[in-house]
């Protein structure tokens, strides 16, 4: 068990992506899924952090930016995060912050930026546990044929992910 433990609030709300659920600390975010199986999400966070607690959606302003992202009007968060992980994996994720709106890179050239070459399945296996879905861009990451793969959310939605940062790209300023 993770040693980890603090409250944890979420509420979940509508976007143009799909309806979602947003966790957060008094820090920042610690994961933002698809609310499809909410049973599982909440099991999974109250075994991590602790107690998570419905709040009003009204109260906190998280989603406020994620639905700009979604309607193809930003292109940078600034939403605080709260990443909770291995040393590694949280270096992969911050790398993930760097790549541009728009833009991919494979999962050999992240490694390469974390300064480990060889570890690009390692690099996948980081990804794979990213608890921060569209705000953490793992989407953004492909095959080294450009092919898109893995994605915890589903291929559809890494492809319509990918669709809305390019269809947007010069539309947008920030």
């Amino acid at each position: 068990m993770n040693s980890y433990k603090k409250l944890i609030k979420y509420y979940d709300f509508d976007t143009e992506l799909g309806r979602l659920v947003i966790f957060f600390s008094e820090k920042g975010i610690v994961n933002l899924s698809l609310a499809e199986d909410m049973e599982s999400i909440i099991q999974h966070i109250n075994n991590k952090y602790g107690q998570a607690i419905k709040v009003d959606r009204d109260e906190h302003h998280y989603h406020e930016e994620i639905i700009e992202y979604s309607k193809g009007r930003l292109k940078k968060f600034s939403l605080p995060l709260d990443l909770q992980g291995t040393e590694f994996q949280k270096r992969v994720w911050f790398e993930l912050l760097n790549i541009p709106y728009g833009e991919t890179i494979s999962y050999r050239d992240l490694a390469i930026k974390i300064g480990n070459p060889k570890g690009y399945r390692a690099v996948g296996g980081a990804l794979n546990k990213n608890p921060i879905l569209i705000v953490v861009p793992c989407h953004r990451v492909m095959g080294s044929n450009g092919g898109l793969v893995g994605f915890g959310a589903g291929i559809a939605m890494k492809e319509r992910l990918l669709k809305l940062e390019r269809d947007n790209l010069n539309l947008i300023s920030q």
